[in-house]
């Protein structure tokens, strides 16, 4: 038997504790749950689907808020605009919420191209943090150490305009990115799934005042092994994190180990190996990011598969700058 079965049917008991009797749910229209999912207090969920930007009201009507804006990772900055990772366009955007217009945030870092930005998130004051992976073919990839290595790092945009590497070759490849809810870390999920005995790591690097990060004081929260590693995570009020990640299908011969799909849900105060509370299965592959959303912040949405999930929990998420300003 998989060394994962074991705790899985474990952690599987401790699910009434996070979500009482709710049972998870099918939202929103065909197609809409692909990727980055950000919830706002007027506009509702929105998320990247098939068509573009899909919109959830807190009435629960579905629309396309962006046709075909091909974008990943979403969030909502302080100013109440959406800022958006458009891995095609090898950039970040802003959207106006309400004129839809595009600003280009920035395409590039010291004159050479981004690989394809991936997640974002913000911090308390402001400074936009987002992922750089490169999935795919690297033959364009301009983005190099001094020794030639490719670097698919962790990257922040500050109010004032200045662009700064948070994170270089320290990771493989950086996908979903947090800042947590005391300031303290940024989490980075390290997934490197492409390659047999990439990292599938989700890492967590104290944080300082000015917004860079301690490297040489990461520390693991989760490892998935050679299975389907993290993706997009977000924190409640407690400080748990969910965090989409598994694999519902064998996909030999990179990740061999049988990890289920769903929200793993992970406690990052207790010690290494004991951080795994539960997982919330999520039916479609692959499963990429949540978000929690709601008039009271406790509905926890998933996408996976192009379908966009939700379920109630006990404790409402955190969510930075979910209102218009």
């Amino acid at each position: 038997m998989n060394a994962f079965i074991v705790p899985i049917v474990l952690v599987f008991m401790n699910q009434a504790l996070l979500f009482g009797d709710s049972r998870i749910q099918v939202v929103g229209s065909p197609g809409s749950g692909g990727e980055g999912p950000a919830w706002h207090k007027d506009l509702g969920l929105l998320s990247s689907g098939f068509k573009g930007i899909h919109c959830l009201s807190p009435e629960g009507k579905s629309s396309v808020f962006l046709l075909g804006a091909g974008t990943n990772g979403l969030a909502f900055g302080p100013d109440g605009h959406l800022y958006a990772c458009q891995p095609e366009h090898r950039r970040v955007i802003r959207i106006h919420p309400q004129t839809k217009a595009i600003t280009l945030l920035a395409d590039q870092f010291e004159g050479k191209k981004f690989n394809t930005p991936n997640d974002l998130c913000f911090d308390d004051q402001g400074r936009l943090y987002f992922s750089d992976p490169r999935y795919g073919d690297k033959t364009d990839m301009q983005l190099r150490d001094k020794e030639g290595n490719t670097i698919e790092g962790v990257y922040r945009l500050d109010p004032d305009g200045k662009m700064v590497r948070v994170l270089g070759r320290e990771v493989e490849r950086a996908n979903g990115v947090l800042v947590s809810r005391d300031g303290k870390w940024l989490f980075v999920a390290d997934n490197n799934n492409d390659t047999l005995g990439g990292a599938r790591k989700l890492w967590r690097f104290p944080r300082l005042a000015d917004g860079s990060v301690n490297a040489a004081k990461r520390e693991l929260v989760h490892d998935w092994k050679q299975g389907r590693g993290p993706d997009g995570l977000k924190q409640d009020s407690n400080g748990i994190l969910y965090v989409a990640g598994g694999l519902n299908k064998p996909n030999p011969p990179f990740e061999p180990d049988v990890i289920p799909g769903g929200i793993f849900v992970l406690d990052p105060q207790k010690e290494a190996g004991k951080r795994l509370i539960t997982i919330l299965p999520i039916p479609t592959d692959e499963v990429t990011n949540c978000a929690f959303g709601g008039s009271d912040l406790r509905t926890l949405f998933a996408t996976g598969g192009g379908v966009l999930y939700s379920i109630r929990t006990e404790a409402p998420g955190h969510v930075r700058f979910s209102k218009a300003k």
